[in-house]
């Protein structure tokens, strides 16, 4: 996952195009989305770092449990059920090692997800803790991307916005923090019988990472459309109403959070999703429709809303919602 470089070092953009160039399988989809897809199979890479993903803070079995969910989270995007993975552990303190491994057993145990192998390497004292985790699943009959989006097709979310993001707040206020909100930010949940249900029915699907608005440009960008979005319709869970209430405000702030893990998804205006087969939960939600053109527009009951200076999360080497895929 890339960050803001600091002074002297390659912006993201320059560094993924040059690495464009090295993938030039047709499975490694341009680079452009969530995952890769190979014979059948769709494989991500996500890392988590101390001071970058997750708080120095934290319970080390929730960065683990964190590490694997990040991952599996967009294999949900993608529809794809979960069958193995990789791991890059760096070895640290005994028992932070310990309780890290206990969250990645947890999160692999909960969703069936064997570890198949990786590597392990030892840090000099004080040196940043960095994780990696390469998830791999089986495709459903399609898989979609970011780029199957079109005019006319209505925008859903499976999921509720900014929980995590307020969790994160909170906890920055003081680290004793505790409650729903802090437990979603430490242990999101991977919504991956819901991406499964969705997939076959998707023109475009990816999670929701750095935020809902700037994830939603990107499959835009990717889909070559604009988008209108209802903010009266995002939805909210009950904890964050509580914590943030739900005026404009609030919802500005859930929109641009990140560290959702919902699911986006673009589904043919025409589909009646009470006739789809989908989970009881999470709720699937309608916020917007796809436009054509380019850019967002946004509207409450109020009229226009203004897009806020920063859409999300914007790769600032500090604590932050985990990114998407590089």
């Amino acid at each position: 996952m890339a960050r803001l470089p600091h002074h002297g070092q390659m912006h993201e953009t320059e560094v993924i195009e040059r690495l464009r160039g090295l993938a030039t399988h047709p499975g490694a989809r341009d680079l452009r989305d969530d995952a890769a897809v190979l014979d059948n199979l769709v494989i991500t890479h996500d890392s988590v770092a101390e001071g970058v993903h997750f708080l120095t803070t934290d319970p080390p079995a929730s960065i683990g449990w964190k590490l694997v969910a990040v991952n599996l989270s967009d294999l949900a995007a993608k529809g794809a059920r979960p069958v193995g993975a990789l791991l890059s552990l760096t070895l640290s303190e005994n028992d932070w090692d310990r309780a890290i491994i206990d969250g990645i057993e947890a999160a692999c145990e909960s969703y069936s997800l064997p570890l198949l192998g990786g590597d392990t390497i030892a840090l000099p004292p004080g040196a940043p803790r960095v994780y990696g985790l390469t998830a791999i699943g089986r495709a459903g009959e399609q898989v979609p991307s970011r780029s199957g989006g079109s005019s006319g097709d209505k925008l859903w979310i499976a999921g509720t916005l900014g929980d995590s993001a307020a969790g994160l707040a909170l906890l920055a206020e003081s680290e004793r923090s505790t409650g729903a909100l802090v437990d979603i930010y430490r242990r999101p949940i991977p919504l991956l019988e819901m991406g499964i249900s969705l997939a076959g029915h998707a023109t475009a699907m990816m999670d929701v990472s750095d935020g809902l608005l700037i994830d939603l440009s990107r499959l835009c960008d990717a889909s070559g459309c604009g988008a209108e979005v209802d903010f009266d319709s995002l939805p909210l869970s009950r904890a964050f109403i509580a914590e943030r209430g739900q005026d404009r405000s609030a919802r500005l702030f859930a929109a641009t959070g990140g560290d959702d893990y919902a699911l986006l998804a673009a589904l043919p205006a025409d589909l009646d999703v009470v006739s789809l087969s989908l989970p009881q939960a999470p709720t699937l939600t309608c916020v917007g429709r796809l436009v054509a053109g380019s850019g967002l527009k946004l509207h409450d009951r109020d009229g226009d809303v203004p897009l806020p200076e920063s859409l999300g999360y914007e790769h600032r080497a500090s604590i932050s919602p985990v990114d998407d895929r590089l």
